[in-house]
């Protein structure tokens, strides 16, 4: 089995609280339009198959989050919210980058 990459990153740049959290999740993880920028939203799509099915290959997706650290030391409610939001995926592994923050 391959795994196919994505990176999520969560560089303070334009991700300094939910919506901006949202709005990454949206763009770097190329969610649908109808995504409803909302925790019970993101849990949907991180455990709907459908939408990281590779065009019929047996293919699994690893979400890496980069640069989390200074968000959760910014917003740490809601990287706790994301945590448990990213910890229930089931269609999808999300694993934290730990160092190399540049």
């Amino acid at each position: 089995m391959t795994a196919r990459v994505v990176t999520l990153d969560l560089d303070l740049d334009g991700v300094a609280d939910k919506a901006g959290l949202m709005d990454r999740c949206a763009r770097d993880l190329r969610l649908p339009d109808w995504f409803g920028r909302n925790w019970d939203a993101l849990a949907d799509v991180l455990s709907d198959p459908g939408l990281w099915s590779g065009d019929g290959v047996d293919e699994e997706t690893v979400v890496v989050v980069r640069h989390w650290d200074r968000y959760a030391a910014a917003r740490p409610d809601e990287w706790a919210t994301a945590r448990e939001v990213f910890s229930q995926a089931s269609a999808v592994t999300v694993a934290l980058a730990l160092g190399g923050s540049s």
